[in-house]
């Protein structure tokens, strides 16, 4: 990334490819780990499931993300969003160690009520932090660095989940995401030193150390 962009952009952006980078590992072995593990009745019963997993988990993300936004803008400074997006993020990391112990479709369900909680909590403080910080006068720049690390996060974990899942199986996929997300909120701590704990109306005005490139 270019070295103008500060170090907030800069770990946020990288915080969510290798998010993305994990969880894009899952899309390509999703249905065929519920035909291999959920369920017998063969994969028509596999693609409801996976349907209704995928709606339990926009869904419950559609209902929670309003109000945790609301709630993250009525409260001053950023130390609010900031812990919303680590804990998220952190919970979310749960999720494919859950599906490893998963034999029910409801045990999928509950996994994807359990990652719309996280990802609601994540999202809206992400994108606060992201936008109050973005360096004034690159805005269309950063957006659009943030949106191509996170497609090419999707991308080549979607190129590699197949191959690893044929090669090493479902639980060391899961494992590898699980890993990957829990490394993406750690990244995210390293800006807590960066963010305003003041009034959201002056943050715009607090330094921001650059990030120093090798």
């Amino acid at each position: 990334m270019p070295k103008f962009a500060n170090k907030i952009i800069k770990i946020l952006i990288a915080s969510d490819f290798i998010l993305n980078l994990g969880w894009g590992l899952v899309s390509p072995i999703f249905a065929i780990f519920i035909v291999e593990n959920i369920t017998s009745r063969g994969p028509l019963e596999a693609a409801k499931i996976a349907g209704f997993a995928a709606l339990f988990y926009w869904i419950t993300k559609s209902i929670l993300q309003v109000p945790i936004g609301r709630y993250l803008d009525k409260n001053h400074g950023e130390k609010d969003d900031f812990w919303f997006m680590v804990i998220g993020t952190f919970l979310a990391a749960f999720v494919p160690i859950g599906y490893l112990f998963s034999s029910l479709p409801w045990h999928i369900y509950l996994l994807q009520i359990l990652h719309a909680v996280g990802m609601s909590m994540a999202f809206p403080s992400w994108l606060a932090i992201f936008t109050r910080h973005i360096d004034k006068g690159k805005e269309a720049f950063e957006w659009s660095m943030e949106s191509t690390f996170l497609s090419a996060g999707a991308g080549i974990a979607g190129g590699l989940g197949g191959i690893l899942a044929a090669v090493f199986g479902f639980k060391t996929i899961f494992v590898i995401v699980s890993t990957l997300n829990v490394i993406s909120a750690i990244f995210l701590i390293f800006v807590k030193k960066d963010i305003s704990l003041r009034d959201k109306d002056s943050i715009r005005a607090v330094p921001v150390r650059p990030f120093v490139e090798p």
